[in-house]
Protein backbone atom coordinates (compact mmCIF):
# COMPACT_ATOMS: atom_id res chain seq x y z
CA UNK A 1 0.00 0.00 0.00
CA UNK A 2 1.43 3.82 -0.75
CA UNK A 3 1.37 5.74 1.96
CA UNK A 4 -0.95 8.41 2.20
CA UNK A 5 1.45 11.34 2.47
CA UNK A 6 2.99 10.40 -0.78
CA UNK A 7 -0.63 9.92 -2.18
CA UNK A 8 -0.89 13.54 -1.23
CA UNK A 9 2.14 14.88 -2.49
CA UNK A 10 1.75 13.55 -6.14
CA UNK A 11 -1.78 14.17 -6.07
CA UNK A 12 -0.84 17.78 -5.07
CA UNK A 13 1.66 18.11 -7.91
CA UNK A 14 -0.40 17.21 -10.29
CA UNK A 15 -2.95 19.88 -10.14
CA UNK A 16 -0.37 22.61 -9.91
CA UNK A 17 1.29 21.07 -13.01
CA UNK A 18 -2.43 21.00 -14.38
CA UNK A 19 -2.91 24.80 -13.72
CA UNK A 20 0.26 25.51 -15.66
CA UNK A 21 0.25 22.71 -18.39
CA UNK A 22 -3.12 23.16 -20.20
CA UNK A 23 -3.84 25.78 -22.82
CA UNK A 24 -5.41 25.76 -25.85
CA UNK A 25 -3.87 22.98 -26.94
CA UNK A 26 -4.46 19.28 -25.20
CA UNK A 27 -1.84 17.50 -22.82
CA UNK A 28 -1.49 14.84 -21.01
CA UNK A 29 1.32 14.41 -17.97
CA UNK A 30 2.23 12.04 -15.39
CA UNK A 31 3.22 13.75 -11.99
CA UNK A 32 3.77 10.18 -10.98
CA UNK A 33 6.58 9.44 -13.14
CA UNK A 34 8.04 12.97 -11.80
CA UNK A 35 7.55 12.94 -8.37
CA UNK A 36 10.02 9.97 -7.55
CA UNK A 37 12.70 11.01 -9.40
CA UNK A 38 12.33 14.25 -7.67
CA UNK A 39 12.80 12.84 -4.21
CA UNK A 40 15.37 10.59 -5.16
CA UNK A 41 17.50 14.15 -6.20
CA UNK A 42 16.42 15.72 -3.24
CA UNK A 43 17.63 12.93 -0.93
CA UNK A 44 21.54 14.38 -2.61
CA UNK A 45 21.04 17.82 -3.07
CA UNK A 46 22.40 20.57 -0.67
CA UNK A 47 21.70 24.24 0.17
CA UNK A 48 19.02 26.05 -1.27
CA UNK A 49 18.87 23.64 -4.04
CA UNK A 50 17.44 21.02 -1.34
CA UNK A 51 14.97 23.39 0.06
CA UNK A 52 13.66 24.14 -3.21
CA UNK A 53 12.90 20.55 -3.81
CA UNK A 54 11.09 20.11 -0.66
CA UNK A 55 9.05 22.59 -1.10
CA UNK A 56 8.02 21.41 -4.45
CA UNK A 57 7.81 17.71 -3.33
CA UNK A 58 5.69 18.54 -0.04
CA UNK A 59 7.95 16.77 2.26
CA UNK A 60 11.39 17.08 3.84
CA UNK A 61 14.26 15.50 1.53
CA UNK A 62 15.05 12.52 3.78
CA UNK A 63 11.59 11.23 4.14
CA UNK A 64 10.75 11.77 0.32
CA UNK A 65 13.75 9.64 -0.45
CA UNK A 66 12.28 6.97 1.77
CA UNK A 67 8.92 7.52 -0.08
CA UNK A 68 10.23 8.43 -3.61
CA UNK A 69 11.76 4.51 -3.08
CA UNK A 70 8.43 2.97 -1.94
CA UNK A 71 5.95 4.25 -4.09
CA UNK A 72 8.47 3.32 -7.09
CA UNK A 73 8.23 -0.33 -5.68
CA UNK A 74 4.45 -0.08 -5.17
CA UNK A 75 3.92 1.36 -9.16
CA UNK A 76 5.58 -1.79 -9.96
CA UNK A 77 3.32 -3.96 -8.21
CA UNK A 78 -0.17 -2.31 -9.08
CA UNK A 79 -1.97 -4.17 -11.51
CA UNK A 80 -1.86 -2.54 -14.81
CA UNK A 81 0.92 -0.51 -13.98
CA UNK A 82 4.62 -0.98 -14.85
CA UNK A 83 7.37 1.39 -13.23
CA UNK A 84 11.36 1.26 -14.11
CA UNK A 85 13.99 3.16 -13.18
CA UNK A 86 17.53 3.95 -15.13
CA UNK A 87 20.26 5.74 -14.25
CA UNK A 88 23.40 5.87 -16.32
CA UNK A 89 26.83 7.55 -15.34
CA UNK A 90 29.99 8.19 -16.36
CA UNK A 91 32.37 5.33 -15.58
CA UNK A 92 34.74 8.16 -14.06
CA UNK A 93 31.89 9.52 -11.68
CA UNK A 94 31.88 8.70 -8.28
CA UNK A 95 28.41 7.92 -7.05
CA UNK A 96 28.18 7.73 -3.23
CA UNK A 97 26.92 4.33 -1.99
CA UNK A 98 24.52 5.79 0.58
CA UNK A 99 22.71 7.38 -2.56
CA UNK A 100 22.72 4.49 -4.95
CA UNK A 101 21.23 2.54 -2.22
CA UNK A 102 18.12 4.49 -2.41
CA UNK A 103 17.25 3.37 -6.16
CA UNK A 104 16.28 0.40 -6.93
CA UNK A 105 17.99 -2.66 -7.61
CA UNK A 106 20.26 -3.29 -11.34
CA UNK A 107 19.24 0.12 -12.36
CA UNK A 108 22.79 1.44 -13.69
CA UNK A 109 24.17 1.47 -16.71
CA UNK A 110 27.09 3.15 -18.69
CA UNK A 111 27.67 6.68 -20.60
CA UNK A 112 30.40 6.32 -22.47
CA UNK A 113 30.73 9.98 -24.03
CA UNK A 114 30.48 8.45 -27.17
CA UNK A 115 26.55 10.55 -27.98
CA UNK A 116 25.27 8.10 -30.72
CA UNK A 117 26.39 5.22 -28.70
CA UNK A 118 24.70 6.49 -25.79
CA UNK A 119 21.59 7.80 -27.44
CA UNK A 120 20.66 4.53 -28.78
CA UNK A 121 21.16 2.72 -25.41
CA UNK A 122 19.12 4.99 -23.73
CA UNK A 123 16.57 5.46 -26.31
CA UNK A 124 16.39 1.39 -26.95
CA UNK A 125 15.42 1.58 -22.88
CA UNK A 126 12.78 3.74 -23.13
CA UNK A 127 11.09 2.23 -25.93
CA UNK A 128 11.51 -1.08 -24.14
CA UNK A 129 9.99 0.08 -21.12
CA UNK A 130 7.18 1.38 -22.61
CA UNK A 131 6.21 -1.14 -24.96
CA UNK A 132 7.66 1.11 -27.90
CA UNK A 133 4.81 3.85 -27.15
CA UNK A 134 7.94 6.54 -26.35
CA UNK A 135 10.98 5.60 -28.57
CA UNK A 136 12.96 8.02 -27.48
CA UNK A 137 14.46 9.04 -23.96
CA UNK A 138 13.57 12.74 -23.60
CA UNK A 139 16.35 14.17 -22.75
CA UNK A 140 19.76 15.39 -24.42
CA UNK A 141 22.89 14.12 -24.87
CA UNK A 142 26.78 15.55 -25.21
CA UNK A 143 30.04 14.45 -24.25
CA UNK A 144 29.50 16.44 -21.38
CA UNK A 145 26.99 14.86 -19.82
CA UNK A 146 27.79 12.97 -16.58
CA UNK A 147 24.46 11.44 -15.47
CA UNK A 148 21.14 10.57 -16.19
CA UNK A 149 18.31 9.50 -13.91
CA UNK A 150 14.99 8.34 -15.78
CA UNK A 151 11.72 6.52 -15.28
CA UNK A 152 8.67 4.48 -17.13
CA UNK A 153 5.61 4.76 -16.40
CA UNK A 154 2.88 2.64 -18.06
CA UNK A 155 -0.49 2.22 -17.38
CA UNK A 156 -3.67 0.40 -18.87
CA UNK A 157 -6.74 -0.97 -18.03
CA UNK A 158 -9.47 -2.54 -20.08
CA UNK A 159 -13.55 -1.56 -19.20
CA UNK A 160 -15.18 -3.69 -16.85
CA UNK A 161 -18.07 -2.83 -19.38
CA UNK A 162 -16.99 -1.85 -23.29
CA UNK A 163 -18.24 1.15 -25.03
CA UNK A 164 -20.06 0.74 -28.18
CA UNK A 165 -18.07 2.48 -31.46
CA UNK A 166 -20.41 4.73 -33.68
CA UNK A 167 -20.33 8.60 -35.08
CA UNK A 168 -20.35 11.63 -33.05
CA UNK A 169 -21.35 15.20 -34.26
CA UNK A 170 -21.33 18.07 -32.01
CA UNK A 171 -24.33 20.61 -32.60
CA UNK A 172 -22.44 23.34 -31.22
CA UNK A 173 -19.22 24.43 -29.66
CA UNK A 174 -15.21 24.06 -30.94
CA UNK A 175 -16.52 20.55 -32.44
CA UNK A 176 -19.66 21.79 -34.24
CA UNK A 177 -20.08 19.81 -37.61
CA UNK A 178 -16.71 17.64 -36.98
CA UNK A 179 -17.54 13.96 -37.74
CA UNK A 180 -15.75 12.02 -34.54
CA UNK A 181 -15.18 8.84 -33.65
CA UNK A 182 -17.69 8.72 -31.03
CA UNK A 183 -17.96 6.01 -28.45
CA UNK A 184 -21.69 4.92 -26.08
CA UNK A 185 -22.67 3.32 -23.42
CA UNK A 186 -25.34 2.65 -21.45
CA UNK A 187 -25.72 1.55 -17.71
CA UNK A 188 -28.17 1.83 -14.88
CA UNK A 189 -26.03 2.60 -12.28
CA UNK A 190 -26.51 6.25 -11.95
CA UNK A 191 -24.70 6.96 -9.40
CA UNK A 192 -21.30 4.84 -10.40
CA UNK A 193 -21.23 6.76 -13.65
CA UNK A 194 -22.27 10.00 -12.76
CA UNK A 195 -21.68 12.90 -10.27
CA UNK A 196 -22.40 16.46 -10.98
CA UNK A 197 -20.73 19.11 -9.05
CA UNK A 198 -22.41 22.06 -8.63
CA UNK A 199 -19.48 24.57 -6.55
CA UNK A 200 -16.06 24.28 -7.45
CA UNK A 201 -13.36 27.18 -7.85
CA UNK A 202 -13.78 26.35 -12.03
CA UNK A 203 -17.27 26.66 -11.32
CA UNK A 204 -19.84 23.09 -12.07
CA UNK A 205 -18.50 20.13 -13.32
CA UNK A 206 -19.80 16.89 -14.76
CA UNK A 207 -17.28 13.59 -13.83
CA UNK A 208 -18.12 10.28 -15.25
CA UNK A 209 -16.11 7.32 -13.64
CA UNK A 210 -15.58 4.30 -16.58
CA UNK A 211 -14.34 1.39 -14.17
CA UNK A 212 -11.75 -0.85 -15.16
CA UNK A 213 -11.12 -4.54 -14.28
CA UNK A 214 -7.60 -4.13 -12.63
CA UNK A 215 -8.27 -1.20 -10.24
CA UNK A 216 -8.12 1.52 -12.48
CA UNK A 217 -10.53 4.17 -13.12
CA UNK A 218 -10.60 6.52 -15.60
CA UNK A 219 -12.41 9.92 -14.62
CA UNK A 220 -14.01 12.37 -17.69
CA UNK A 221 -14.41 16.16 -16.08
CA UNK A 222 -16.25 18.24 -18.14
CA UNK A 223 -16.84 22.23 -16.87
CA UNK A 224 -18.72 24.95 -18.37
CA UNK A 225 -17.92 26.37 -22.19
CA UNK A 226 -16.11 29.18 -20.97
CA UNK A 227 -14.02 27.73 -17.87
CA UNK A 228 -10.21 27.34 -18.41
CA UNK A 229 -9.62 23.86 -18.76
CA UNK A 230 -6.41 24.05 -16.88
CA UNK A 231 -8.76 25.51 -14.03
CA UNK A 232 -10.79 22.34 -15.21
CA UNK A 233 -8.44 20.22 -14.70
CA UNK A 234 -7.32 21.23 -11.63
CA UNK A 235 -10.90 20.94 -9.50
CA UNK A 236 -11.44 17.91 -11.04
CA UNK A 237 -8.60 16.31 -9.14
CA UNK A 238 -10.37 17.44 -5.83
CA UNK A 239 -13.63 16.26 -7.06
CA UNK A 240 -12.69 13.13 -7.71
CA UNK A 241 -10.75 13.18 -4.14
CA UNK A 242 -14.50 14.10 -2.80
CA UNK A 243 -13.25 17.45 -1.99
CA UNK A 244 -16.97 19.19 -3.04
CA UNK A 245 -20.06 18.27 -2.81
CA UNK A 246 -21.73 17.21 -5.44
CA UNK A 247 -25.13 14.83 -6.19
CA UNK A 248 -25.12 11.11 -7.79
CA UNK A 249 -26.99 10.87 -10.88
CA UNK A 250 -29.81 9.27 -9.17
CA UNK A 251 -30.77 12.63 -7.44
CA UNK A 252 -30.30 15.32 -9.99
CA UNK A 253 -33.78 17.22 -11.15
CA UNK A 254 -35.17 17.18 -14.12
CA UNK A 255 -33.34 19.57 -17.29
CA UNK A 256 -30.47 20.39 -18.04
CA UNK A 257 -28.66 19.21 -14.59
CA UNK A 258 -25.25 19.91 -14.80
CA UNK A 259 -22.33 20.57 -17.95
CA UNK A 260 -23.19 18.18 -20.79
CA UNK A 261 -26.02 16.68 -19.04
CA UNK A 262 -29.63 16.26 -19.75
CA UNK A 263 -31.97 14.83 -17.35
CA UNK A 264 -35.42 13.41 -19.42
CA UNK A 265 -38.52 11.64 -19.11
CA UNK A 266 -38.74 9.33 -22.08
CA UNK A 267 -41.36 6.40 -23.74
CA UNK A 268 -39.49 3.33 -22.69
CA UNK A 269 -40.68 -0.72 -22.34
CA UNK A 270 -38.04 -0.75 -19.30
CA UNK A 271 -39.27 1.36 -16.63
CA UNK A 272 -35.72 1.36 -15.07
CA UNK A 273 -33.58 4.57 -15.33
CA UNK A 274 -30.69 4.79 -17.46
CA UNK A 275 -27.79 6.42 -18.43
CA UNK A 276 -26.21 6.85 -21.76
CA UNK A 277 -22.55 8.34 -21.66
CA UNK A 278 -20.99 9.52 -25.49
CA UNK A 279 -17.53 10.30 -25.28
CA UNK A 280 -15.34 10.84 -28.35
CA UNK A 281 -12.38 8.36 -29.03
CA UNK A 282 -9.11 9.84 -28.62
CA UNK A 283 -5.19 9.46 -28.12
CA UNK A 284 -3.02 12.62 -26.99
CA UNK A 285 0.87 13.01 -26.92
CA UNK A 286 2.87 15.46 -24.95
CA UNK A 287 6.65 16.68 -24.24
CA UNK A 288 7.37 18.56 -20.95
CA UNK A 289 10.58 20.64 -20.68
CA UNK A 290 10.34 20.84 -16.97
CA UNK A 291 12.78 23.30 -17.06
CA UNK A 292 10.76 25.40 -18.02
CA UNK A 293 8.41 25.46 -15.15
CA UNK A 294 11.18 25.15 -12.83
CA UNK A 295 9.40 26.65 -9.45
CA UNK A 296 6.74 24.37 -9.91
CA UNK A 297 9.60 21.34 -9.53
CA UNK A 298 11.88 22.92 -7.38
CA UNK A 299 14.33 22.75 -10.10
CA UNK A 300 15.72 26.52 -10.31
CA UNK A 301 18.69 26.48 -8.22
CA UNK A 302 19.90 23.29 -9.31
CA UNK A 303 20.58 24.93 -13.21
CA UNK A 304 23.17 27.27 -12.03
CA UNK A 305 26.56 25.35 -13.41
CA UNK A 306 28.75 28.20 -10.96
CA UNK A 307 28.60 25.39 -8.56
CA UNK A 308 27.53 21.94 -7.79
CA UNK A 309 24.07 21.24 -5.96
CA UNK A 310 24.01 17.12 -5.77
CA UNK A 311 26.70 16.02 -2.65
CA UNK A 312 25.02 13.69 -1.75
CA UNK A 313 24.72 11.95 -5.01
CA UNK A 314 28.81 12.16 -5.85
CA UNK A 315 31.72 14.26 -4.30
CA UNK A 316 32.00 15.68 -7.85
CA UNK A 317 30.28 19.03 -8.43
CA UNK A 318 27.00 18.06 -10.45
CA UNK A 319 24.11 20.58 -12.05
CA UNK A 320 20.64 20.02 -13.28
CA UNK A 321 21.20 20.38 -17.03
CA UNK A 322 17.85 19.05 -18.56
CA UNK A 323 14.73 17.20 -17.17
CA UNK A 324 11.83 16.43 -19.62
CA UNK A 325 8.74 13.81 -20.21
CA UNK A 326 7.47 12.58 -23.03
CA UNK A 327 3.81 10.91 -22.77
CA UNK A 328 0.98 9.79 -24.48
CA UNK A 329 -2.16 8.32 -23.85
CA UNK A 330 -5.32 6.82 -25.60
CA UNK A 331 -8.49 6.03 -24.49
CA UNK A 332 -11.02 3.52 -26.46
CA UNK A 333 -13.99 1.33 -26.70
CA UNK A 334 -12.21 -1.19 -24.55
CA UNK A 335 -9.87 0.41 -22.81
CA UNK A 336 -7.50 3.07 -21.71
CA UNK A 337 -3.54 3.15 -22.17
CA UNK A 338 -0.59 5.46 -21.68
CA UNK A 339 3.23 5.67 -21.08
CA UNK A 340 5.43 7.96 -19.79
CA UNK A 341 8.80 8.54 -19.68
CA UNK A 342 10.79 11.15 -17.62
CA UNK A 343 14.36 11.99 -17.22
CA UNK A 344 17.05 14.70 -15.59
CA UNK A 345 20.64 14.69 -17.04
CA UNK A 346 23.58 16.15 -15.18
CA UNK A 347 26.60 17.76 -16.38
CA UNK A 348 29.52 19.30 -14.87
CA UNK A 349 28.28 22.42 -11.66
CA UNK A 350 29.97 25.24 -13.46
CA UNK A 351 -41.37 -5.63 -24.25
CA UNK A 352 -44.44 -4.89 -21.74
CA UNK A 353 -46.20 -2.00 -22.51
CA UNK A 354 -44.45 1.71 -23.46
CA UNK A 355 -44.18 3.27 -20.42
CA UNK A 356 -42.37 6.75 -19.17
CA UNK A 357 -38.93 5.73 -17.98
CA UNK A 358 -36.32 8.35 -16.52
CA UNK A 359 -32.78 8.77 -19.39
CA UNK A 360 -30.23 11.05 -18.14
CA UNK A 361 -27.91 11.64 -21.30
CA UNK A 362 -23.68 12.52 -20.53
CA UNK A 363 -22.34 14.01 -23.64
CA UNK A 364 -18.50 14.60 -23.79
CA UNK A 365 -18.51 17.21 -26.91
CA UNK A 366 -16.21 19.65 -26.37
CA UNK A 367 -12.74 19.85 -24.87
CA UNK A 368 -13.09 17.97 -21.24
CA UNK A 369 -10.24 16.78 -18.39
CA UNK A 370 -9.50 12.98 -17.80
CA UNK A 371 -8.00 11.08 -14.77
CA UNK A 372 -6.16 8.20 -14.62
CA UNK A 373 -6.66 6.77 -10.77
CA UNK A 374 -5.38 3.94 -8.66
CA UNK A 375 -8.84 3.23 -6.97
CA UNK A 376 -7.92 1.57 -3.79
CA UNK A 377 -5.63 4.77 -2.82
CA UNK A 378 -6.47 7.64 -4.92
CA UNK A 379 -3.62 8.49 -6.45
CA UNK A 380 -3.37 9.96 -10.03
CA UNK A 381 -1.11 8.18 -12.21
CA UNK A 382 -1.83 10.65 -15.32
CA UNK A 383 -3.77 13.39 -16.03
CA UNK A 384 -4.87 15.15 -19.43
CA UNK A 385 -6.97 17.71 -21.30
CA UNK A 386 -8.32 16.65 -24.77
CA UNK A 387 -8.66 18.88 -27.66
CA UNK A 388 -8.09 16.94 -30.67
CA UNK A 389 -10.44 13.70 -30.45
CA UNK A 390 -10.09 10.92 -32.86
CA UNK A 391 -11.94 11.80 -36.50
CA UNK A 392 -14.40 9.41 -37.59
CA UNK A 393 -16.69 8.58 -40.91
CA UNK A 394 -18.40 11.09 -42.95
CA UNK A 395 -21.52 10.06 -42.04
CA UNK A 396 -23.12 7.56 -39.79
CA UNK A 397 -23.51 5.24 -42.72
Amino acid sequence: MIDATAVQAVNTMTARWARAAVADQGTVFAATGVWPLLALLAGGAGGPARQELEDALGVGADRATALGGELLRALDGMAGVDGATGLWTRQDLPIRSEWEAALPPGVRGALTGDTEHDRKELDAWAARCTRGAIAEMPVPLSPATQLVLAGALTVRTAWLQPFQPGWLMPGSGPWQGRSLAGLTRFTDDLDGVLRVVPDTPAGPLTLSGIAGGNGLDVHLVLGAEEAPGGEVLEAGIGAVAGRYAGWPGSALPPGAAGPGVEVMEVESWDPTPRVTLTTPQFTVAARHDLLRRAELFGLRTAQDTARGHFPGISPAALALSSGEQSMTASFSAEGFWAAAVTAFSMAPGSAPPRQKAMLISVRYDRPFAFLAVHRATGLVLTAGWVTEPEAGADTMW
